[in-house]
């Protein structure tokens, strides 16, 4: 099979490129498989703040390759055909602890808004067109994708997109809560960048922080009180809050420097 996960860097800001040009961006079961050891290797890389995901060339992604479609959702160690590859990929990236951006432009379907839903941010151009379309092939899309979808978009929303599989243009999903931002086509590119050195250039102790706890927060259940605290405690030994004030008194660019957590802190 065709296609893979590539990484390209710019400073701080990774980028994964999903790059199946071909079937428009179409995910195999290799490249579902390919998430996990990659951003491993992200993880561990200080000098990489922010991770962005697109399509290789016109489109972000068209979903499953229909022709590895049965591979995908059957595991044979297993017996199941709950695409367990899929959700595997799917919650490698929305477990990530750094800040995600999708970065959508073209198509976006199927297995391709998995990718999108489990990141952080969704920006896309306004030619982009959505869709979720397992009614059109007879199966039934994976359950980390439904939980994902509820969560952002409500039941009713949900159910709309997934029974009718209809394609929806980017104002339409935006409009329904799938983006964060609508960016015409001809400076979505600039857009992606400019917006990605931004978060790169901000507290990554505040940004790791928040997405904890809003995460926390968005799947119910738990009680963010414990995370919030572990956290306050982290914040302050890093000295980061005394890096930004200070910049900002003297009006100029903080350079913040904390690097990562004190796991012990979150065992108290």
């Amino acid at each position: 099979m065709t296609g893979t996960l590539r990484v390209e860097y710019n400073g701080p800001v990774a980028t994964i490129v999903l790059d199946n040009e071909r079937r428009r961006n179409a995910m195999t079961k290799d490249m579902w498989q390919q998430f996990q050891p990659l951003l491993d290797l992200l993880a561990v890389d200080e000098t990489v703040k922010v991770v962005v995901v697109r399509g290789a060339a016109e489109n972000f992604s068209a979903g499953a390759d229909i022709s590895d479609l049965k591979d995908i959702l059957h595991d044979p160690g297993t017996g199941r055909h709950d695409g367990g590859h899929v959700t595997a990929g799917e919650n490698a990236l929305a477990s990530f602890h750094k800040p995600t951006i999708a970065a959508i432009d073209g198509y976006c379907i199927g297995g391709g808004w998995q990718i999108a839903g489990a990141c952080d941010i969704r920006i896309a151009s306004d030619r982009s067109t959505f869709g979720i379309t397992p009614s059109k092939v007879g199966i039934i899309y994976p359950l980390s994708g439904i939980e994902r979808l509820v969560r952002l978009a409500g039941p009713a929303t949900a159910k709309y997109l997934l029974f009718s599989g209809d394609f929806i243009p980017a104002a339409e999903a935006m409009a329904l809560g799938l983006l964060a931002r609508v960016v015409p086509q001809g400076g979505f590119w600039a857009e992606i960048t400019e917006f990605a050195e931004r978060l790169a250039s901000r507290s990554q102790l505040s940004i790791q922080a928040m997405k904890d706890i809003v995460d926390i927060i968005a799947k119910g259940g738990d009680d963010p009180g414990e995370t919030s605290a572990a956290w306050q405690r982290e914040m302050a030994l890093s000295g980061e809050p005394e890096i930004g004030i200070q910049a900002f008194l003297a009006k100029q660019t903080p350079e913040f420097k904390w690097a990562g957590r004190d796991s012990r802190l979150f065992e108290l």
